[in-house]
């Protein structure tokens, strides 16, 4: 088989794990357990990763095309193969537990990969593989075959079980092979159970009914977040998206569903994405508000809250485990090949031990944003999460730290940096009469008032006209486009219009992508969508709105960003899908929308 690029894959969630479909059939990336447990296919990073193909016979030969969506507002994703004998249609779905509506996807989810054959016309020989590779490929689990029917594969922790009705599977030596007939109108449903061998067993469910009741759980769960801006289409899209990788039980949001994905094509930039970042907060929470609705942010807030924990001197980890999990230590995986020949394959993300400087603004502009809606006056946790990170700013900020890149080079001033450091002084004293009388906000004022000024003198280079990288450089980084959007100077200043010209010029490209440095290899989703947002402001709207339909021109077939695009393939790059691409979008269609919004 034939690995399919980036961008020929389809995401499907349960609100607790994920699933890559390629459009070849196969589902090569399924970690059940959760978004960032162990995969038992992972085809996606190794040919020998394990996977679960099923395609008509002889796919991908004369006559043979492909065709695929999305069931309206839902995750269920269905796919039509047209062969020169017939056409028939598979429906893929992680399942829903059975009643779970709105808030409540994915607190219980069964883990269970449901997979439909619909016969729409003709007679189509349809060929099963069935190859599960537990613990990232490790394992080569044993095959039993059921009283009943179906198949059990164990290895290590795992139990799968592999049903698939009326049809007489046979446990090979290490795999299920079979081959069968559907013509129009016959449907046969299958699926497949995930449980642990010493623990909660694989459940069963009824395929055909499962995906019915998985599909109204994702039309309840978008039913209950309104939006009423410009291009609702994709941001109602963008929305479920976040929604499917919202790990429900917690209400974190990962970053991506993938790791190790590369940001270039045999390079070693590859990294584990499916823990949640911090630095995103605020980001995410505008992206919630706008396209969701706010009943998310008490949870996130207080899950953000419980995994920071006091705050002391050491600075705050950038991100953790989805359920706030603080040591992610990486490790390689040297027996995978990686996605294409990109090695290493990682597992952790070392950047939780990484001095970051702009995540305390994150997070206190999202609880500023939101401040209204949680009340007139913070307890508990949240008070005490606000006031720690107030203070460690206060005593930090005049620190180097690694930026938000997360460079594993050495820490330096970064602009963007000291720019969330004044956004969470200035945010601070704003919120400081819901802060308790620990709250100090003619000091803050103060630091907030210095921080600026640093910023104003160092960050500015006369020589190129623009902000820069960091204090004291002459090199560009998008990242700055971040200082409207964040309010720290308008984009209408005369200092921002030379920024967001130099950007324009040195970092972008003629079909509107942004790369972040002008040594970057492929053009980044999100800075193309922060300078949408910058243009909005300076009063070129319709300029910004040329680039946001050439931006979001770049998703796959069914909607789905990457983290980046290659420069000159145009290939989706990046670990996938990647939330703040759709992020970006979804505050990009919003700021096309209401211009002095935030």
């Amino acid at each position: 088989m034939t690995q399919p690029v980036i961008s020929d894959y389809g995401f499907l969630s349960d609100a607790r794990s994920g699933a890559l479909v390629g459009i070849d059939g196969s589902i090569d990336w399924w970690c059940p357990h959760r978004f960032d447990g162990a995969s038992v296919f992972g085809r996606l990073l190794d040919p020998s990763g394990g996977h679960f193909r099923l395609a008509p016979v002889g796919a991908g030969g004369p006559g043979y095309r492909v065709e695929r969506a999305y069931r309206p507002d839902t995750l269920v994703l269905r796919t039509v193969h047209h062969t020169p004998h017939g056409s028939v249609a598979v429906t893929d779905a992680l399942a829903a537990e059975i009643g779970a509506r709105a808030h409540d996807l994915g607190k219980n989810s069964p883990a269970v990969l449901i997979r439909v054959v619909e016969g729409l016309s003709g007679r189509v020989r349809m060929a099963l593989d069935f190859a599960p590779r537990p613990e990232y490929g490790l394992l080569t689990p044993y095959l039993h075959e059921q009283p009943g029917g179906g198949v059990l594969a164990g290895a290590g922790p795992v139990v799968l079980v592999l049903r698939a009705g009326d049809l007489p599977l046979r446990a090979g030596e290490d795999r299920v092979t079979h081959e069968f007939e559907v013509s129009a109108g016959q449907v046969v449903g299958m699926d497949v159970a995930f449980g642990q061998t010493y623990g909660t067993p694989p459940v069963r469910l009824d395929p055909l009914a499962a995906l019915a009741e998985t599909t109204r759980a994702w039309e309840a769960f978008r039913q209950s977040h309104g939006y009423s801006g410009r291009y609702p289409k994709l941001v109602r899209h963008s929305a479920t998206v976040l929604g499917g990788l919202t790990y429900a039980r917690s209400g974190a949001v990962a970053a991506a569903l993938t790791s190790s994905l590369p940001e270039q094509i045999g390079g070693d930039r590859n990294y584990d994405y499916r823990y949640s970042w911090l630095r995103d907060f605020s980001l995410t929470m505008r992206a919630l508000w706008v396209a969701a609705c706010p009943d998310e942010a008490s949870r996130l807030f207080a899950w953000a809250a419980r995994s920071i924990g006091r705050i002391g001197d050491e600075p705050v980890p950038i991100l953790f485990g989805l359920e706030g999990e603080r040591d992610l230590s990486e490790h390689h995986c040297d027996h995978l090949r990686g996605y294409r020949d990109s090695r290493p394959v990682r597992v952790g993300n070392d950047a939780w031990k990484q001095r970051q400087l702009d995540v305390p603004g994150e997070v206190i502009s999202a609880v500023w944003r939101l401040r209204d809606y949680l009340g007139t006056t913070f307890e508990g946790e949240l008070r005490e999460m606000v006031l720690g990170l107030t203070e460690q700013v206060a005593r930090t900020w005049h620190l180097p730290d690694r930026g938000i890149w997360e460079t594993r080079e050495e820490e330096r001033h970064y602009v963007s940096s000291k720019v969330s450091c004044w956004l969470a002084m200035d945010r601070a004293v704003g919120l400081a009469d819901q802060l308790g009388e620990r709250a100090d906000p003619r000091r803050w004022a103060g630091v907030r008032d210095e921080i600026r000024a640093a910023v104003l003198r160092d960050g500015w280079n006369d020589r190129i006209g623009a902000f820069t990288d960091s204090f004291g450089s002459a090199e560009l980084d998008a990242s700055v486009l971040t200082l409207p959007v964040a309010r720290f100077l308008p984009a209408t200043d005369p200092r921002m219009r030379s920024t967001i010209a130099m950007v324009e010029r040195e970092l972008g490209t003629d079909d509107g992508l942004v790369r972040r440095w002008t040594t970057d290899p492929a053009g980044f989703l999100m800075c193309s969508f922060w300078l949408v947002e910058c243009l909005v402001m300076a009063g070129e709207p319709r300029r910004a709105e040329e680039l946001f339909e050439r931006v979001v021109g770049r998703a796959n077939d069914v909607g789905l960003f990457s983290e980046q695009i290659d420069l000159s393939t145009g290939a989706q790059l990046g670990n996938m899908p990647q939330a703040l691409s759709h992020i970006g979008l979804i505050n990009a269609a919003w700021r096309l929308t209401e211009p002095n919004s935030f």
